[in-house]
């Protein structure tokens, strides 16, 4: 079993090498946001100007349209492989509010009608929208997004995480948990990434 959770995670990861352009995350080491617990480093990093989501969305800032990217990047320095396929991602704002995280298939189907003028880190409304003009179904939403289901020892996994929440803030952070020891099936203590790196 463990060696079809490893040949899964491979996989996996190896659906980045199909990527019509190239986006390539860094080791989570090389990001200021970022916690480490039990040898598991997870970095965190929100894609909110245009100058950020150029290279992984290309002409698209899925900000604009009221959804929040989140780069997470997972490095898993353990002796074992780790089950990532139930792991929960929550947006916390400085209020405390939580905001759970958007299945990458959904994203195509929430658009504001146009880029409204607002507030730095103030979301716009948004409206359900279909069709060729959708922004947000374009592939690299969800070409781009969290997939990995396991890390096997000493390996990484990468992707974005949505988000859509009312305003964003450097004082926000991530919450992660879900995350599961292959071998003895226990679950790893939840992480909880200031995305100001205070």
């Amino acid at each position: 079993m463990l060696a079809a959770i490893v040949s899964i995670a491979f996989a996996s990861m190896g659906h980045a090498a199909d990527d019509k352009t190239t986006f390539a995350a860094k080791p989570a080491s090389a990001y200021p946001h970022k916690m480490t617990s039990e040898k598991v480093t997870i970095a965190a990093e929100a894609f909110i100007t245009d100058e950020q989501t150029k290279e992984a969305f290309g002409k698209v800032n899925p900000w604009r349209f009221g959804v929040l990217p989140v780069l997470v990047v997972i490095q898993n320095d353990t002796a074992q492989a780790l089950r990532v396929e139930r792991a929960t991602f929550v947006y916390v704002l400085p209020d405390r509010r939580k905001v759970e995280a958007i299945p990458a298939s959904e994203v195509r189907f929430l658009q504001g009608p146009n880029q409204p003028r607002r507030l730095p880190g103030q979301a716009p409304p948004i409206k359900i929208m279909k069709g060729k003009q959708n922004p947000l179904a374009e592939w690299e939403i969800e070409g781009r997004a969290f997939t990995a289901k396991a890390i096997p020892p000493g390996g990484s996994a990468s992707g974005f995480v949505y988000f859509q929440p009312p305003t964003t803030s450097d004082a926000a952070s991530l919450y992660i948990s879900g995350l599961i020891n292959a071998v003895t099936g226990a679950e790893l203590y939840y992480f909880d990434i200031e995305m100001s790196g205070k």
